[in-house]
């Protein structure tokens, strides 16, 4: 087994150590050496899922301290993806902060009237979708789908589409989590959306890159209870 899924099955592991134990934000974890034991793999695998605990906000290292959890996931992420592919799925964040920010400054740079109105229409249904009690996971798709169109690059659409399965994932549990909570989690999701499409119009590539970046960190953080 490769580097790259031992790591995934050490980020799995720690999850359901945090998860099984009921530990809150600020509890210790147990040291990088008691979980390579407990895993049976080696500190360099155990400190690299750390690493990427702390990337997606669940953990945080303490230099000299070890590593204390900062966020628990959502118990309703499960219902939506097995806790063994968490890792996986919420990788796909670094590759679209990467992908979507510079589609975003793209498309401010050059869509066209056409691309512009399709944006916007997707934005309208999105919101129509999020302030019903209908999926939108579809809606929020196409809108991003339909920003990485008016790149004028087909490889934006392409990439994207490759990510498809894990960023519906992503999608279904990010509105099901925010549903559940107060009514300005949702207002705000829509607000991150409408200052992405406000960038578009105005042709502000630097600002629709800043706003695709912030809804994303701030999607990733709505995953966290």
């Amino acid at each position: 087994m490769n580097e790259g899924r031992l790591a995934d099955r050490a980020y799995t592991g720690i999850v359901q150590i945090i998860n099984d134990d009921n530990l809150a934000a600020g509890d210790r974890l147990p040291s990088e050496s008691r979980l390579a034991e407990m895993f049976g793999m080696s500190r360099t695998i155990v400190r690299e899922a750390l690493v990427r605990l702390a990337s997606d906000g669940i953990t945080e290292a303490r230099r000299g301290a070890g590593s204390y959890v900062k966020r628990r996931p959502s118990e309703r992420l499960g219902a939506h993806m097995p806790m063994a592919e968490l890792a996986a799925t919420l990788g796909t964040y670094e590759v679209r902060f990467v992908l979507e920010a510079e589609a975003a400054r793209l498309a401010a740079q050059r869509r066209s009237s056409e691309q512009l109105a399709c944006i916007e229409g997707h934005l309208a249904d999105l919101r129509a979708a999020l302030l019903s009690s209908a999926p939108a996971h579809e809606e929020d798709w196409l809108l991003h789908r339909a920003i990485a169109e008016a790149t004028a690059n087909t490889a934006f659409v392409s990439i994207f589409d490759h990510l498809h399965d894990e960023v519906e994932k992503i999608l279904k549990a990010g509105v099901d989590i925010s549903r559940a909570r107060p009514p300005e989690v949702i207002a705000a999701m829509m607000g991150e959306h409408d200052a992405i499409v406000d960038a578009i119009r105005a042709q502000d590539g630097d600002g629709a890159a800043l706003a695709m970046r912030w809804h994303l960190s701030q999607g990733r953080k709505r995953l966290m209870p």
